[in-house]
C-alpha cells in the first residue's frame, strides 16, 4: 500500500509539471482529487488494512494529497504568468479569503481531556512543584537512600544547597510527590488530579527525558479497592471509548499497599486475544492503596484514613488512544504528525 501511494504521488505530481494551460490542470485535478479520483480509490482501500499498517498508510494519502494540491497551484500560477497582462480588476463584493487557524498541540487537547473526564466524578486539578526536594520524591513516599529510582542515573538532581531537613533538590522523576503536599494541603476528603512534567534520564521509542503523569490521589475514611476499580473503569470508558475496561494486576511500588499495574483491554478484540495485542490487555500504568507509612507522613493516622492512588503517563494513553507507536514525534514538531490532529 505504501508503494501504491509514494507511485501515485510522483505519477501525479511529474504530469502536473507538464501540463501546459488550465484545461489539462483541471482535468488533472478530476483524475487524481475528483470524488472517484485515485486518492478516493486508494482511501477506500484503507479499511482492509491492518491496524498497524492502517495508521502510516493514512498520513501518506494525506501528506500526497497535500502535495498534488500545492503542485496543481504551483502549476497553474507558473502557467498565468506567461500569458499577456489583462486590466486588473476587483470585485469588493467577494469574501475574503479566511487564514489558516491552529489548533493545540495533541498532548495539551489530551491534558485537557484527561481534567474533564476526572472533573466530572468531583476529583480536583491542582499542580505541585516539578523541582521538588527528595523528601516529598522520595523519603516521604517511603523509599530509603539505598532504592534505585534515588540513583544520579535514575534521576535529574539540581546543583544546589541541600535542604538539612529535606535533602537535595530533584526534577520529579513522577508526581507522586503530589500526593505528600496534597496530604500537607487540605485535610481529609481529599479528590486530587495532579498533571504535571516529569524528568528521567531516557531517551527511545517510548521514553523522553521529559514527559507528563497524571496523579490521582483519593483520601478518606472507608476507601478501598472497589473504589480504584471503579475509577480506572470509569476513565477506560470515558477517555478510549466504549467497550473499553481495566484490570488491576498484583505489582510492587514504595509507596502503595498493595499495588497493582492497571491493564486496559485491546481495543481491537476487546481482551479476547489478537495477533496485535496477544494476551487481550495492554499495560496502562501503577496504581494502588496508599502505603500507612506514607499516608502518617503526609500528617494523616491510617487507622482513620485510607485512600489510593495512581500515576499513568500522558504520552502512554495518548499513544494507546491514536495508535502511536513512537513517542518521540510528540516532541519534534513535525507538521505531517499536527496535521492529523
Amino acid at each position: 500500500m505504501t508503494e501504491k501511494i509514494i507511485n501515485l504521488k510522483n505519477e501525479a505530481i511529474g504530469n502536473i509539471l507538464e501540463a501546459k494551460d488550465e484545461k489539462e490542470l483541471e482535468r488533472l485535478r478530476i483524475l487524481y482529487l475528483g470524488r472517484s479520483g485515485k486518492i478516493n480509490q486508494l482511501t477506500k482501500e484503507l479499511p482492509k488494512l491492518a491496524a498497524n499498517e492502517k495508521a502510516e498508510a493514512g498520513r501518506l494519502l494525506n501528506e500526497t494529497k497535500r502535495a498534488i494540491e500545492s503542485a496543481l497551484s504551483n502549476q497553474l500560477s507558473a502557467i498565468c504568468s506567461q500569458l499577456p497582462a489583462q486590466k486588473e480588476w476587483l470585485d469588493v463584493t467577494a469574501p475574503g479569503i479566511k487564514p489558516e487557524i491552529g489548533h493545540l498541540h495533541l498532548l495539551t487537547e489530551v491534558i485537557r481531556e484527561i481534567s474533564s473526564v476526572f472533573e466530572k466524578i468531583g476529583f480536583i486539578r491542582v499542580r505541585h512543584p516539578e523541582a521538588e526536594w527528595e523528601w516529598y520524591s522520595f523519603e516521604g513516599l517511603n523509599m530509603p537512600a539505598t532504592h534505585p529510582a534515588r540513583d544520579d542515573f535514575e534521576s535529574f538532581f539540581v546543583d544546589s544547597k541541600p535542604n538539612s531537613k529535606l535533602g537535595r533538590m530533584v526534577l520529579t522523576p513522577h508526581t507522586s510527590n503530589g500526593q505528600l503536599r496534597e496530604m500537607e494541603r487540605i485535610p481529609p476528603p481529599i479528590r486530587m488530579i495532579n498533571i504535571a512534567r516529569c524528568h528521567r534520564p531516557n531517551w527511545d521509542i517510548t521514553h523522553t527525558p521529559t514527559f507528563h503523569q497524571f496523579e490521582g490521589l483519593v483520601v478518606d475514611r472507608g476507601i478501598n479497592i472497589t473504589h480504584l476499580k471503579g475509577v480506572t473503569d470509569y476513565f477506560a470508558l470515558n477517555f478510549f471509548g466504549p467497550g473499553r475496561k481495566t484490570r488491576l494486576r498484583p505489582f510492587h511500588f514504595q509507596f502503595t499497599e498493595p499495588s497493582f499495574e492497571v491493564d486496559i483491554n485491546c481495543p481491537i478484540c476487546l481482551g479476547k486475544g489478537c495477533r496485535v495485542c496477544k494476551s487481550g490487555w495492554h499495560e496502562l500504568g501503577g496504581a494502588g492503596i496508599v502505603h500507612p507509612t506514607v499516608l502518617r507522613n503526609g500528617g494523616l493516622d491510617p487507622a482513620v484514613y485510607s485512600g489510593f492512588a495512581f500515576g499513568w503517563g500522558v504520552e502512554r494513553t495518548t499513544m494507546m488512544k491514536y495508535s502511536l507507536n513512537d513517542i518521540r514525534p510528540l516532541y519534534e514538531s513535525d507538521l505531517r504528525l499536527i496535521y492529523q490532529f
